[in-house]
């Protein structure tokens, strides 16, 4: 479609001209503009016959003439000639000037450009409610319409971006169609549900609800994003705006004259309007683009797909030759790494030698260790009863002072002729039942002091801990001080040695009831816990209502040698805990909130340990 104004007065004055025999110049043909129609010829007639129409009314003597054209046909107009500028998408422009030399002389500055200017995207689009494809990743296996493999917006900058997620258009998609130009076909394909998603150019399917063409509710935008400034649904970035380019034999000073016209254009100018447009400005920079085709191998850089071994040779010949040189360095290298290897092979070999004595005398001092630590805890538990024998030989003597007066009294009846056959078998049943109690104190102390060997089974904590407090009870009632039995019912077993369980907890009650000291108080008492923890852990707790610990004394505490008695050897905390993580439990302390020290000590349980076995 062509454009031309002819004044009426320039009219007059060729007339005259004629008249008056004077020469007259030949008309000059009007500037004729290239335009990739991508909706078709009648959108681009609507969108730019304003911009060409300005175009013309600025050059009056020579009018101004806009040619709709596809890809193909842009291509081939270049080649000819057959125009003076073109005005294309981004992609192809790249294209053209690197195969016919054309030159960007101004970008076009969008309305719906983003903040940094560029305008240019792709959007995947989808029918609404498909949730099965929200991001690029899940086209996998989908099918797939575009407009054309050259079209920037309408396929290239999608092409890109599907890579960078991981799909490859051409190998894992179910099905990848071109419809060709206008791109309205690949939205009404989507809506009509012949494929899967379709990409557009970024800003096409708002232009389609705007016009009425579709509904834009009936979509959604597969990995949507948003850029600064930027109005439109969007699934890539942005690149550079549609560039207005001169050919190679297009006169400078013609260029020039348009370009000026172009920035010249009055802001809300009806042609900027038409073309929603605010303007046009200085040439971007559409290095972004040549990164993008290099990415992909098209375009200028569609000959890096086909490499040949002299291509690589002659490219990459300075990596060749330090190759060849590794290579050589290589064989060297190996010659005397095979040297290196007899050498330290032998060395190893008296290394390991070494290693295996070594080993033996560790293994020889580990069992030495596991010895003494055998005699220590055998000692550990001497001392204990060594500290509480007043107590237990009280514990022995009630049990032995029932037996002698139950024995004197049957002795003076018998002597002075009274007492019943009754009576006599009553008072022996008590002296059997005080001889018995007795025995099972004596069988307490010489299970809890022979020595013996470490016999992990399931052991009842209750039952351990009941043990020790039976030890504990002359020291407690001696000192009047209470102890209070919480033992939780249904415990499960822990695989343990119970005569080291109930040297622990002995030791841990004796060291409560230390730390009351002797007299009554109100407030006095040992407290003796059992139950299971947050991680189901067996636990025995020990509270007493003493004086409690320093901080010195609190971080001190299991260390060997580290005592608070008079006398102590500060042995008894730090074999109960080894005894406790030799068992793969943990002892620890803490304040009593109401006064005191409470000293804890969790053991998993049977089944816990045999599971983990």
């Amino acid at each position: 479609m062509r454009f031309t104004i002819r004044p009426v007065c320039l009219m007059l004055a060729l007339l005259g001209m004629l008249s008056a025999g004077l020469p007259v110049r030949a008309a000059e043909p009007p500037i004729r503009v290239g335009v990739l129609a991508y909706r078709g010829g009648d959108h681009a007639n609507a969108v730019w016959e304003p911009t060409v129409r300005y175009l013309a009314e600025r050059f009056p003597q020579r009018g101004a003439e806009m040619v709709p054209l596809d890809l193909p046909g842009m291509d081939a107009a270049v080649a000819s000639g057959s125009v003076d500028f073109v005005l294309t998408n981004t992609g192809n422009y790249v294209e053209l000037e690197a195969r016919h030399g054309v030159t960007r002389i101004a970008t076009l500055h969008s309305s719906r450009s983003g903040a940094s200017g560029a305008a240019v995207g792709s959007a995947l689009i989808v029918r609404a409610g498909r949730d099965d494809i929200r991001s690029l990743a899940d086209l996998k296996g989908k099918s797939v319409m575009a407009v054309d493999p050259d079209a920037f917006g309408g396929f290239q900058v999608a092409w890109g971006a599907m890579l960078a997620a991981g799909v490859d258009p051409y190998a894992d998609l179910k099905e990848l169609r071109f419809s060709g130009f206008p791109v309205d076909r690949v939205a009404f394909a989507v809506r009509d549900g012949a494929v899967d998603a379709g990409v557009l150019r970024a800003c096409v399917l708002e232009e389609l609800a705007e016009e009425g063409h579709l509904d834009r509710a009936g979509f959604q935008v597969v990995g949507a994003r948003t850029e600064p400034g930027f109005g439109c649904a969007l699934s890539t970035g942005l690149y550079p705006d549609w560039p207005l380019a001169r050919l190679a034999n297009t006169p400078e000073e013609l260029a020039k004259a348009v370009v000026v016209a172009l920035f010249e254009m009055p802001e809300g100018h009806p042609a900027a309007l038409a073309g929603g447009y605010e303007g046009w400005t200085v040439p971007m920079d559409y290095q972004p683009v040549h990164g993008l085709f290099r990415s992909l191998r098209i375009g200028p850089y569609e000959h890096l797909r086909d490499v040949t071994l002299l291509d690589l040779a002659r490219e990459h010949w300075h990596w060749l030759a330090l190759a060849a040189l590794a290579l050589l360095w290589w064989a060297v290298h190996s010659l005397r790494v095979e040297h290196l290897i007899k050498v330290r092979t032998a060395e190893l070999r008296a290394a390991n030698r070494e290693l295996r004595r070594e080993m033996a005398e560790r293994r020889r001092a580990e069992d030495t260790a596991r010895e003494r630590q055998k005699e220590m805890d055998h000692v550990a538990r001497l001392s204990i009863l060594g500290e509480m024998a007043s107590n237990i030989a009280h514990e022995l003597n009630q049990p032995l002072g029932a037996i002698a007066n139950y024995a004197r009294g049957c002795t003076r009846r018998l002597e002075a002729g009274v007492g019943s056959a009754a009576e006599f078998a009553e008072a022996s049943r008590a002296i059997a039942a005080q001889a018995d109690r007795a025995g099972q104190i004596i069988a307490r102390i010489r299970d809890f002091v022979r020595k013996r060997a470490v016999q992990l089974e399931p052991a009842d904590v209750n039952g351990a801990v009941e043990a020790a407090l039976q030890l504990c009870e002359g020291r407690a009632r001696s000192g009047n001080i209470p102890v209070t039995r919480e033992l939780a019912p249904g415990l499960p077993p822990v695989l343990a040695d119970r005569v080291q369980i109930e040297q622990v907890v002995l030791n841990l009650v004796k060291n409560a009831l230390d730390a009351m000291g002797d007299g009554a108080g109100e407030g006095r008492g040992v407290t003796v816990r059992t139950g299971l923890d947050a991680e189901g852990r067996v636990e025995i707790a020990v509270a007493d209502r003493g004086h409690g610990l320093s901080e010195d004394a609190r971080a001190r505490l299991f260390d060997p040698f580290f005592t608070t008695k008079p006398g102590g050897m500060g042995l008894g905390l730090s074999i109960c805990r080894t005894i406790v993580e030799s068992h793969g439990g943990h002892l620890w302390a803490t304040d009593n909130p109401g006064g005191g020290t409470i000293v804890r000590l969790v053991l998993p349980a049977a089944e816990e340990k045999v599971d983990a076995g």
